[in-house]
């Protein structure tokens, strides 16, 4: 048998996995628009903060409702200790701690920072515009920085 046709090694590979890459690169970019939001989202990460998981979308999990126009959207994030739910509608944003306590809030919507919220002692938190675009929340209770997973609005 040829040994000429026969792959000895990973390096025999690097070859085929860059003819890969650049065809990707070629035929299904990443769109630039996705690629600066990665960057942004990677730049505002928080080492130390927990992440709470997003535990329920009614996008995704509710049961429609027939006649229901314009519902708010309802989400939970949740990180085992603490729970947030948020309702988003076109006119702002709301949301309550569980266990209700007061906290720094803000809405990370790009390179740095949006609006920054107060949650009142009851654990209730409110913001006059809805987010635009892709956003997270970033929460600031005690000493414990907890960061949810960023959804598109």
């Amino acid at each position: 048998m040829n040994d000429d046709h026969v792959p000895s090694g990973a390096d025999d590979h690097s070859g085929l996995e860059e003819e890969l890459r650049e065809a990707v690169a070629v035929l299904d970019p990443v769109p630039a628009e996705l690629r600066r939001i990665a960057v942004e989202a990677f730049a505002l990460r928080d080492l130390d903060a927990r992440v709470a998981e997003l535990t329920f979308d009614s996008l995704v999990d509710a049961v429609p409702v027939r006649g229901a126009v314009d519902a708010p959207r309802m989400l939970t994030f949740d990180t085992g200790g603490l729970t947030v739910d948020v309702e988003v509608t076109e006119h702002g944003l709301m949301g309550q701690l569980l266990p209700p306590q007061p906290a720094a809030i803000e809405i990370l919507d790009g390179p740095r920072a949006g609006a920054v919220l107060t949650a009142d002692a009851m654990g209730r938190f409110t913001a006059d515009a809805p987010p635009a675009g892709p956003f997270a929340l970033r929460l600031r209770t005690g000493g414990e920085v907890v960061v949810t997973e960023w959804l598109r609005a």
